[in-house]
């Protein structure tokens, strides 16, 4: 068991940590050095969460088994190999806008296949195990991985160019990846007594409820929000004198921060319920956004801080909360909720980027990242009064018998 929990975690490490958000600390020199403006910056990563989308769905689909094994292996060796061919030599953001749209859209299919087969096959391992308590530690990889690359550009950015930093992040994820394909793996099927299956059917006929319909919706918006900062987070600082050399620095934070999100966050969850822990990160990750506005580093720092130690907290924490209105459903409903988050990480980018380029500045898109957020959390709080009503036939706001608790 624990070798599959670590072999996970390397996994995000990868998937999230590297293949999607190294983009974001390598962006800025990116840009100085091919002459790739914001709004094509925009588009390279809504391609990249197209790409994440049509995984999301595809992932849903795939059958337990050896098949379910054999996508996520072939979903690393992709990841990596993409992750190493953003550093080819394509010539200037003219020339390379062509492969590189195509190579950060399969990289984004293969980040999707990593990252839910992986934490289905994770989950569904440690709760045949008796490990569910365990099952936050899971998401410590996203963090590690984003704090890892930030480091790693950081202190080598600069010797090797950012096409070198490409390279060299994709070399290192291709031997990684070698311990999570060996280690995870899908479990073999459990014989279901009849009266559980007709359990599991009643709670799949629960899996369009309203709870789980304004949760879905509600992290839709999160990813539209969200990916706003963690796609140019780095750009932002550096754009103001007042920031820029806490650029890199900020974006390390934001990884460390969200290390230990997940259990953080499950705490949480634990004190009161899942819904209320998702409002209070949502709350959190809104003022999180907007901090960057105040031109000060030290508060820019705190702001990296808090966007890390949320946005992981309510990916875990929604997945969570998803899975108990589905009756524990880990593939079908991880693969819905990650294909509303996909879809609002596509949108995101681009009127972000198109504002930035038009403005100059990135106080609009902040403003509006901040409010999709707030809107969520706002949704949380209807579906906790309608899963509250359902259950006990009136409001429960903060008992931990409410549905969606944690624990």
């Amino acid at each position: 068991m624990v070798r599959v929990l670590i072999g996970g975690v390397i996994a995000l490490a990868i998937a999230m940590g590297v293949a999607r958000f190294a983009f974001t600390p390598i962006l800025p020199a990116m840009q100085a050095a091919t002459g790739l403006k914001t709004d094509g910056a925009g588009l390279l990563a809504s391609l990249n969460y197209l790409g994440y989308f049509v995984g999301a769905l595809g992932s849903g689909l795939v059958p337990h088994g050896r098949v379910r094994t054999l996508v996520f292996r072939l979903s690393l060796l992709l990841s990596a190999g993409t992750t190493a061919a953003m550093g080819l030599d394509f010539g200037d953001a003219g020339q390379a806008m062509a492969p590189w749209l195509v190579l950060r859209f399969v990289s984004g299919l293969s980040s999707a296949g990593i990252f839910i087969l992986g934490i289905a096959m994770v989950l569904d391992t440690l709760t045949r195990r008796g490990g569910e308590r365990f099952a936050g530690w899971l998401y410590t990889g996203v963090g590690a991985g984003i704090a890892a690359s930030g480091l790693f550009v950081a202190l080598v950015g600069d010797r090797l160019s950012w096409a070198g930093d490409w390279l060299a992040l994709g070399a290192i994820c291709a031997v990684l990846g070698l311990l999570p394909g060996l280690w995870v793996t899908d479990p073999p099927p459990r014989h279901q007594p009849a009266a559980a299956a007709g359990t599991g059917t009643a709670a799949r006929a629960g899996g369009l409820s309203a709870p789980l319909l304004l949760l879905t919706i509600a992290y839709f918006l999160e990813g539209g929000g969200y990916i706003v900062s963690a796609t140019f987070l780095v750009s932002i600082l550096k754009t103001n004198p007042g920031t820029a050399a806490v650029g890199e620095a900020a974006w390390m934070v934001a990884g460390l921060g969200a290390i230990g999100a997940g259990v953080l966050w499950a705490a949480v969850a634990r004190r009161t319920n899942s819904w209320w822990a998702l409002i209070l990160a949502h709350l959190t990750q809104a003022a999180a956004i907007l901090l960057p506005m105040t031109g000060s580093p030290t508060i820019s720092v705190v702001s990296a801080l808090l966007f890390g130690g949320t946005f992981v907290g309510i990916v875990s924490q929604s997945f969570a909360l998803g899975r108990q209105l589905s009756g524990g459903a880990s593939a079908r409903v991880v693969g819905a909720l990650t294909a509303a988050y996909g879809l609002g990480q596509i949108i995101g980018p681009l009127p972000a980027g198109l504002v930035v380029a038009r403005t100059g500045s990135f106080d609009s898109a902040l403003l509006g990242a901040a409010a999709a957020v707030v809107l969520a959390a706002l949704l949380l709080v209807a579906g906790m009064l309608i899963a509250g009503r359902a259950a006990t036939g009136r409001p429960v706001l903060g008992s931990r018998n409410a549905p969606g608790n944690a624990s």
